[in-house]
C-alpha cells in the first residue's frame, strides 16, 4: 500500500513483494489485510497514515529499527536499499527484569503457578489495545478447553458486551484461571510452570514470550500483528492458529489442536527447542545494550548543527 506501492489488488498482498530478494513467506491472506486497508485511505488530516509514514521516512537522515543483525540482517539490508538511508538497529529492547518484592496480585498468580508441573501451562494474553470479536472469544475459550491443558488467561476485556462462553468458567476452573484485572506478564512468563504463550503478536509481547524461551502460539488482530506473526513463524519458534484465509474464521478445535501441538506433541518439539534457543539472543541484556549505546554515539557523532 501507499504512493509507492505498485501493488493495487488486495490477492497481491498475500506473497511477499516482489523487491525481496531472499526466500520468504511474509504475506498476508485476505482477512489480515482488511485489518490493515484503513492505513491507506485519507483520514482526517487529509492524507492516509501510509502516506504520512512515506513522507517521514523519504525526509529524515536515520531510521532506528527495533532489531538486530543476529535476529534479521537479511531485511535490515533490505531497508538501507529501498530507503538510501542509514537503518540502525536499536536492539530488541527485552523487558527490564520484574521490580521484586510481592504485590497484591501476584501472591495468588503464584501459589497457583507453583502447584502446575514445569512447562504445562498456557498463557493467553491478547492485548489491551484490540478486542477479539465474540464468535472469537468463545472459539479461543473453547478450544482452550478441548485441549485439556492448564491455563492462566489474562483477559481484560475493552468492551463489556463480549462475554465467555456460558459455563465456561466452572467447567475449567480444577485446570485454568480467567484473570480479569491487571497481570504481571512478565512474572507469570517467567515462571517455571509456563510453557507456552497465546499471544496476538505485538511486537513487545512476543520479546518478552521469547526472553524467556516460550513457544508461541500467535493469533494475530490487526495492524502489523499479522507480518510479524508469519515472521516469527518462519523462525520456528511457534505457529499461529490456522484461520480462513478470506474470513478469517477458525474452529475451537483448531485452537486445541495447535496447543497440543506446541505444548507437548513430538511434532511440535521443534518449537519448544528454538524458543528456548532464541531466547539467549532475546535475552542477552549485553548485546541489546550495545546496540543502544552504538545508536546514541550515531546521533552524537552526526548531529546537525543548530544553524541546519
Amino acid at each position: 500500500m501507499g504512493d509507492g506501492d505498485p501493488r493495487k489488488e488486495l490477492h497481491q498482498f498475500a506473497v511477499p513483494p516482489p523487491w525481496v530478494p531472499f526466500p520468504s513467506n511474509l504475506g498476508l491472506p485476505p482477512f489480515q489485510m482488511k485489518t490493515v486497508l484503513g492505513y491507506d485511505q485519507p483520514n482526517l488530516s487529509g492524507v492516509s497514515d501510509s502516506y504520512r509514514m512515506g513522507s517521514v521516512i523519504s525526509a529524515c537522515d536515520v531510521v532506528a529499527v527495533r532489531s538486530c543483525a543476529e535476529l534479521e540482517s537479511e531485511w535490515l539490508d533490505l531497508l538501507r536499499e529501498l530507503y538510501h538511508k542509514p537503518v540502525l538497529p536499536i536492539g530488541l529492547l527485552p523487558p527490564l527484569a520484574p521490580v521484586s518484592g510481592e504485590d497484591d496480585s501476584w501472591i495468588p498468580i503464584l501459589e497457583w503457578l507453583d502447584k502446575q508441573e514445569k512447562a504445562s501451562v498456557v498463557y493467553v494474553a491478547l492485548g489491551s489495545e484490540a478486542t477479539p470479536r465474540e464468535d472469537e472469544l468463545t472459539e479461543l475459550a473453547l478450544g482452550l478447553e478441548l485441549s485439556g491443558l492448564p491455563f492462566f488467561w489474562a483477559l481484560r476485556k475493552r468492551h463489556d458486551s463480549v462475554e465467555l462462553p456460558d459455563g465456561f468458567e466452572d467447567r475449567t476452573k480444577d485446570r485454568g484461571v480467567v484473570w480479569r484485572t491487571w497481570a504481571p506478564q512478565l512474572r507469570i512468563l517467567g515462571h517455571e510452570s509456563v510453557g507456552g504463550f497465546v499471544t496476538h503478536c505485538g511486537l513487545s509481547s512476543v520479546v518478552e514470550g521469547l526472553n524467556f524461551g516460550r513457544a508461541l502460539i500467535m493469533f494475530p488482530l490487526w495492524g502489523d500483528q499479522g507480518i510479524i506473526a508469519k515472521s516469527f513463524q518462519e523462525m520456528k519458534v511457534g505457529i499461529e492458529i490456522p484461520r480462513d484465509e478470506e474470513e478469517g474464521w477458525f474452529s475451537s478445535k483448531s485452537v486445541a489442536q495447535t496447543l497440543s501441538l506446541v505444548m507437548v506433541e513430538e511434532e511440535g518439539r521443534i518449537y519448544r527447542e528454538k524458543a528456548k534457543e532464541l531466547s539467549k539472543l532475546f535475552g542477552d541484556k549485553d548485546l541489546q545494550q550495545r546496540y543502544i549505546n552504538d545508536f546514541v554515539e550515531y546521533l552524537q557523532n552526526h548531529r546537525r548543527n543548530r544553524k541546519d
